[in-house]
């Protein structure tokens, strides 16, 4: 029998990892005995058994999904088309949080914007705070008005640290108006941390090189302020 070509290999693995996403029953999830299991190996070893007895476990499908993030911006225009319909169903219904960071990942790999924008959008609401951060992450790859103003709203509303540092970062990519504005904005922030990571994206987004004083960044962008009618004031926190 001659080998199986890769890539249907990996469609075919990616097709039980796609069914698992719509009928989704068990597969590695903690319980109330997650305790005992993780000091009794015997219980994740009869556990990982029961799993692959009923169908595709967990790291499968956590190995499959990699695999198409990895692979998916080499595909064909309508083959990315055809995956992105399955991460839809991903990013919405999976259970876990890794498989909807993954599906993220994935979709921010997609070389049409107009798709693979909604399924981004769909991980900055997410539950999981890794999740939000992969998504903002992806919008930094897609330097569009669109994605600039997703990234504005995560920094002017997102309560979680590290989200909001995930935006502030990502905007480095996006050079126009509505990225300039939401960084000035977040030069007022409390956070050393915060104004320091904001300056580092300005250096990118201006091309300009005001030392470390947040002051002064201000007052260097507050001259363009009047000239800018579409930066909103209202992505203030």
């Amino acid at each position: 029998m001659s080998p199986c070509h890769p890539r249907k290999a990996l469609s075919l693995g990616l097709a039980f990892l796609f069914a698992s996403s719509c009928f989704y029953v068990g597969g590695c999830q903690d319980g109330p005995l997650y305790a005992l299991k993780t000091v009794n190996p015997w219980f994740t070893m009869r556990e990982w058994r029961n799993d692959e007895a009923f169908g595709v476990t967990d790291h499968e499908r956590r190995k499959q999904l990699t695999s198409l993030a990895n692979s998916i911006e080499d595909l064909p225009a309508e083959r990315q088309l055809y995956w992105a319909n399955h991460l839809k169903q991903i990013v919405e219904n999976d259970p876990s949080a890794e498989m909807r960071r993954l599906a993220v990942l994935a979709s921010g790999k997609i070389a049409s914007s107009e798709d693979a924008i909604p399924l981004i959008e769909k991980g900055l609401d997410d539950d999981s705070m890794k999740v939000r951060m992969e998504a903002c992450r992806a919008l930094g790859r897609i330097d569009d008005e669109a994605s600039s103003r997703m990234l504005a709203t995560m920094v002017g509303s997102e309560t979680n640290q590290d989200v909001r540092h995930a935006a502030i970062a990502s905007l480095a990519g996006h050079k126009n108006p509505v990225s300039t504005n939401s960084l000035r904005l977040a030069l007022s922030d409390h956070n050393p941390a915060t104004r320091d990571l904001t300056m580092q994206s300005l250096r990118s987004v201006t091309g300009k090189q005001l030392g470390d004083d947040p002051d002064v960044w201000i007052a260097e962008l507050n001259k363009d302020v009047d000239t800018e009618p579409n930066a909103s004031t209202t992505l203030m926190r």
